[in-house]
């Protein structure tokens, strides 16, 4: 249980950091560009031969297991609120677009064709964001059920800031996938909660120790 629980941490931990970088956009107009590319970049590995690797090292994932490790336990304020709503919604409606397999097929195309300005632009350039924000709103705004992003309204009216929002939640959902295909079921976090966060714990100490080494 505790490899694969290690696993299912590290994709659930991709959720949250999708989740926080959204609510960090949406007030603030802002987030670190190092975990942005995390997020945007893990929309593009395929056949991973583990989970990390989804993401790149364990360093890459900070933001996303200290939130994980926090939220589960308290919520504080509005702010971890939010950043759990998204989360939440995140995981359900990949248990929505898991019954559409057209659409699973229609995003996973449009990723490989965005790959090509991945390669030469990188992946915090907004051609390549405004690219994965158009699959998002092509297919996945279109659930009755819809992620409600809250924030500073002059944030949110500013075009990029949008579009880095869509395309983050877009690779939250390719994480909540990822979760489930290796064994995360939404049960785990009420029944398993106090194992999911001392997993978090232990493997946001490992993130921060290999930073500062």
């Amino acid at each position: 249980m505790s490899r694969s629980l290690e696993e299912q941490t590290l994709a659930l931990a991709g959720v949250f950091q999708s989740a926080a970088l959204v609510q960090q956009i949406a007030h603030r107009g802002q987030c670190a560009p190092s975990t942005f590319e995390t997020c945007i970049r893990s929309l593009f590995i395929s056949n991973p031969p583990n989970t990390l690797s989804v993401y790149g090292e364990l360093s890459d994932l900070r933001e996303g297991l200290a939130v994980l490790s926090s939220l589960l336990q308290k919520q504080e304020g509005q702010q971890d609120i939010e950043i759990l709503r998204y989360a939440l919604n995140l995981v359900h409606l990949e248990s929505r677009l898991r019954k559409h397999k057209d659409m699973l097929r229609i995003i996973g195309s449009r990723i490989d064709q965005a790959r090509h300005t991945a390669d030469h632009f990188g992946y915090n350039h907004m051609n390549l964001v405004n690219n994965l924000a158009s699959v998002y709103t092509d297919t996945i705004s279109t659930f009755r059920l819809r992620i409600q992003v809250t924030g500073d309204p002059t944030q949110l009216r500013v075009e990029e800031n949008a579009a880095r929002i869509r395309a983050l939640l877009l690779a939250g959902i390719r994480s909540a996938v990822l979760w489930r295909q290796i064994g995360g079921r939404r049960w785990h976090l009420v029944f398993y909660r106090k194992r999911v966060v001392e997993m978090a714990r232990r493997l946001s100490e490992q993130a921060n120790q290999s930073v500062f080494h």
